[in-house]
């Protein structure tokens, strides 16, 4: 099982990144699925929230920013991250969540996003 994210990069502040998580080896069936981003010396965050069913939430200063989403053709998670700001600076994670299926959980490898001022 891996999940292999990308899509990081450096933008100017106001720019778009849209980051893209793609499973192997599993599908993303009965997975609530999320993004989270740690930045240099803080906690990782839970930035936002898919859940099996569908039901999104948005966590903190991203709300009306960022839009995440589920292509389950391609297997394919995407976080589309609009009028970036130099504090979304951060390595952001993908995760599925199967805690509350009793299944595993399993994290991509994290991809940087650098928004410069």
């Amino acid at each position: 099982v891996q999940l292999q994210a990308s899509g990081g990069g450096l933008v100017q502040a106001g720019g778009s990144l849209r980051l893209s998580c793609t499973a192997y080896g599993i599908t993303f069936s009965n997975y609530d699925m999320a993004w989270s981003r740690q930045a240099p010396g803080k906690q990782r965050e839970l930035v936002a929230w898919i859940s099996a069913g569908g039901s999104i939430n948005y966590f903190g200063s991203v709300k009306d920013r960022f839009t995440i989403s589920i292509n389950d053709a391609k297997n394919t998670m995407y976080l589309q991250m609009n009028s970036l700001k130099p504090e979304d600076t951060a390595v952001y994670y993908c995760k599925m969540d199967g805690s509350k299926r009793l299944k595993p959980n399993y994290w991509g490898q994290g991809t940087q996003v650098t928004v410069s001022s």
